[in-house]
């Protein structure tokens, strides 16, 4: 989610890490770090007689990236950063989802392994000369994954509205993703629209419910509905609850062209081509690999200001 525009419609195994370069970047003008975030703490030490594969279920957090981490300002180191954040983070998900959709709350090392590819993306989205010359550097599939994540970064970035640093930003904790699929799927099962579709719109329109503020001209929920249009195709539901919104969401895609022609229902939804196709290259993604859905569900809220750009939530 970034603060920018709403439209007037509806809107662990973990790879061990040597990360040399695990220290805080420069402070903003707010005082904190360039994401808004205090650095990883050490987790607490087990009580004894915790068996010893509990307490290697996770790798120790001074292993992994800080919330704050410097990235690499060469080309090779930041490709290096992605391709072993990409495969650790890819490590980390298939031993959390292992046996079904993951349940619970995410485990530390999905969390900063997906912050920490979240941040790189965006760094990219911001440099594009240096996110040619990395990407080159990159494996083929990697890179076409790579060159994907920046470009719906860019798109959406070039929508963002920047708000004051004082201003009151309310967020929440995200409902669990194995719920969120769910409602997802169910929506597919009843309307015909793709589940990675859904999914996209909703991560980009709120980080999957973390954002809880209407927006500027409005809109409301997880899936960004304005009072009108939600009253039109909502069904009757709350708007904040997030399976009542993906039930309307759906409902209003089908009814705007979906699935015949998603370009078609996603600009009735947000009547932006940037958006349009920041929610295909998500959706492409997910599509491709399901593990991307865990990544996005991980990634966190940031928001524009006219001093910075801040992170809101997350490790």
């Amino acid at each position: 989610m970034e603060a920018r525009p709403k439209h007037p419609r509806p809107g662990r195994a973990a790879r061990r890490l040597a990360w040399a370069t695990a220290v805080l970047v420069c402070a903003t003008a707010c005082g904190t770090p360039a994401d808004g975030a205090p650095a990883a703490s050490r987790p607490p030490t087990p009580p004894p007689g915790t068996p010893a594969t509990a307490q290697a279920s996770e790798p120790p957090q001074d292993e992994l990236p800080a919330p704050g981490a410097k990235l690499p300002a060469d080309p090779g180191r930041l490709a290096t950063a992605l391709k072993e954040t990409t495969a650790a983070l890819n490590e980390a998900i298939d031993a959390w989802t292992k046996g079904g959709p993951a349940s619970g709350a995410p485990p530390a090392d999905v969390e900063l392994l997906a912050l920490h590819q979240q941040r790189i993306y965006r760094h990219a989205a911001r440099h594009p000369k240096l996110a040619t010359r990395t990407f080159a550097r990159l494996p083929a599939a990697l890179a076409a994954q790579a060159r994907d994540n920046t470009a719906a970064i860019r798109e959406l970035l070039a929508l963002a509205r920047p708000i004051e640093p004082d201003a009151v930003f309310r967020t929440q904790r995200a409902r669990p993703a194995a719920e969120l699929l769910g409602f997802f799927k169910k929506a597919e099962r009843r309307f015909g629209v793709e589940w990675e579709v859904l999914a996209a719109v909703m991560f980009a329109e709120s980080k999957f419910g973390r954002v809880k503020s209407q927006s500027w001209a409005g809109a409301q929920g997880p899936m960004q509905f304005m009072p009108a249009t939600w009253k039109a195709y909502g069904m009757g539901g709350d708007v904040r609850d997030p399976r009542d919104a993906v039930m309307g969401a759906a409902n209003y895609l089908r009814a705007s062209g979906a699935p015949r022609d998603y370009r078609r229902a996603l600009h009735a939804y947000n009547p932006s081509q940037a958006y349009v196709d920041a929610i295909l290259l998500h959706s492409r993604q997910i599509r491709r690999d399901p593990r991307a859905f865990y990544a996005y569900y991980n990634w966190q809220v940031f928001v524009l200001t006219t001093e910075g750009e801040r992170r809101l939530t997350g490790p």
